[in-house]
């Protein structure tokens, strides 16, 4: 046996980007992003012009963080395809997410959320689930592989037959 085959390790992330469960979530964000600029563009532009001044301030400072919450999350899904795709590396994607906000820390004034019309509230909680579901699968994709599963039991043995069948010759 002069020829070593090797087998690179299946990266868990990558499987996880090519599942169904990834495509499914891929569709739902983008479709959520074409609904939700759609609203904003048609009735939801309508209704903003019957709110009252505080209302109107309301929408402009929740429409805006509902859409930079779906910009960060398409370009996160947008990456993970070309992962899927085979375009990138899930290594090259890792790097590139650092550019993209996954946190949910921003701040909820439920006041202001009450003021605001009835399909934008729910945009926004749509795009919430979706926030939590990406960072829940962003976590499983790039988690650390813990030390046992870095180290390979079976080519450790055969490291060490190797090493005991050259000391004898």
């Amino acid at each position: 046996m002069s020829e070593k085959s090797v087998n690179p390790a299946v990266s868990f992330g990558e499987r996880l980007a090519a599942s169904q469960a990834f495509a499914d979530l891929f569709r739902d964000g983008m479709a959520l992003v074409e609904q939700t600029a759609a609203y904003l563009d048609g009735p939801g532009r309508q209704e903003s012009k019957k709110l009252s001044r505080s209302a109107a301030l309301a929408y402009a400072t929740e429409s805006m963080r509902l859409t930079t919450r779906l910009m960060q999350l398409a370009s996160w899904l947008l990456l993970h395809r070309a992962v899927k795709e085979g375009e990138m590396t899930l290594a090259q994607a890792n790097k590139e997410k650092a550019k993209v906000k996954l946190a949910g820390t921003e701040h909820n004034d439920e006041q202001n959320i009450k003021l605001l019309p009835e399909r934008l509230r729910l945009l926004i909680e749509r795009s919430k689930r979706l926030q939590k579901a990406v960072r829940r699968i962003d976590a499983t994709m790039h988690a650390t592989p813990s030390r046992a599963d870095r180290v390979n039991p079976v080519e450790r043995q055969i490291d060490l037959l190797k090493a005991a069948f050259e000391q004898e010759g």
